[in-house]
């Protein structure tokens, strides 16, 4: 079953992953007429979503090899959507125009990397962590 933990994680992630690089690059190429079907989506939201479809991608891999800096990249992630987040409600504060589905996605995937987060941390990051007894 240890062996076959990473990949179990590792999955999600990239499926996650995956979907998010599809949706986020059909917005900004308007592939597939998606960006008229979106409605009044903002840009940097879909940058940083695109910037943290990459994370998601590295960090299956890094799930699968047990890399050190797979719970890093998905912090970043954390921190880009957060930071997003934040920028975002001033947007909204300031008069402009967004989709109520995009504050919901935004919470949505914040809460989805931060479980990622929380995966990668008592997966791997942990193992790297030493004890020091005095």
């Amino acid at each position: 079953m240890k062996k076959l933990l990473p990949y179990l994680i590792a999955l999600p992630i990239a499926a996650f992953g995956l979907l998010t690089l599809f949706l986020s690059t059909s917005i900004i190429f308007d592939w597939f007429g998606i960006r008229a079907k979106e409605g009044n989506y903002v840009l940097f939201v879909v940058w940083a979503n695109f910037i943290c479809s990459l994370f998601y991608l590295f960090s299956a891999y890094g799930f699968i090899k047990a890399k050190k800096w797979t719970f890093l990249l998905l912090g970043l992630a954390a921190i880009v959507l957060i930071i997003t987040f934040v920028i975002f409600k001033i947007y909204i504060y300031s008069g402009g125009i967004y989709e109520t589905k995009t504050v919901e996605a935004l919470i949505f995937r914040l809460i989805v990397t931060l479980i990622f987060v929380i995966f990668a941390y008592f997966t791997i990051a942990k193992k790297y962590k030493t004890i020091k007894i005095n």
